[in-house]
């Protein structure tokens, strides 16, 4: 029987834009988060990441989904999972002020030192709460739960079940905003990483997240296995929206 790595080793010139890696998911770890990481390397790669969500528009899927989401209230509670520099929520801020929008904005990352460093960007008028922990041993119930970038970091078996605990806990909906495992992507970021003169974490991570993240059939097969019904909605460049409205 022809498995899938036969079928990119047949591609012959072309299997380079088709290689074994991203035909699966890969397992290779990112080093931003270890902890060989100093202090000041993990606060350049934060302020560097924020600048990769501006330049690609990371935000915009996020922001257009919330425009539906929150279509008749006159306030909100959102929480942010894995907000690391805090860009998405300082944007969500800004979204919500101009539409005359309350919102109670909350983000959480699991790695200590992101709470001070997007604390740090954010002016106190934004009132912006950050904290500190694993999502999993954390109960909230906010109406609305978002998450950008994030989900390529787990496993399958995590991810799974991270769609049933945020099926659980957003009382109106949620929604995954996350890269596309592409070739175009994958070997294009490099290039516009050392333009941009982004540290070298950046350029080396981000082509392992986009190694790491998702396809179309990815995530219907995890939603399937989660046993969550959501909308899965593609978008430029390179992203996967994942949504759900209760």
């Amino acid at each position: 029987m022809e498995t899938p790595i036969d079928k990119v080793q047949g591609l012959g010139p072309w299997r380079v834009w088709a290689e074994p890696m991203l035909t699966f998911r890969s397992t290779e770890p990112e080093e931003m988060d270890a902890e060989t990481t100093s202090a000041e390397d993990y606060a350049q790669c934060l302020q560097d990441l924020a600048s990769v969500n501006r330049i690609t528009l990371t935000h915009r899927a996020t922001l257009n989904w919330l425009a539906t989401a929150t279509k008749g209230l006159s306030s909100v509670s959102i929480l942010d999972v894995a907000c690391g520099h805090g860009d998405l929520l300082r944007a969500i801020r800004r979204w919500a002020d101009r539409r005359g929008l309350s919102a109670t904005l909350e983000g959480i990352d699991l790695n200590p030192r992101s709470a001070e460093v997007a604390a740090a960007a954010t002016t106190p008028e934004m009132a912006i709460t950050y904290r500190t922990g694993d999502v999993f041993d954390y109960d909230p119930a906010p109406q609305l739960i978002v998450t950008s970038q994030f989900t390529h970091h787990l496993t399958d078996a995590e991810l799974v079940r991270f769609l049933r605990w945020l099926e659980v806990h957003a009382t109106r909906g949620w929604c995954i905003a996350d890269l596309q495992r592409h070739a175009f992507a994958y070997y294009g970021f490099p290039l516009l990483a050392r333009v941009a003169g982004w540290h070298r974490i950046v350029r080396q991570d981000g082509r392992i997240s986009i190694a790491r993240s998702f396809r179309r059939a990815d995530w219907k097969r995890l939603l399937a296995q989660a046993g969550v019904e959501a909308r899965v909605r593609w978008g430029l460049p390179f992203r996967y929206c994942v949504e759900r409205l209760k």
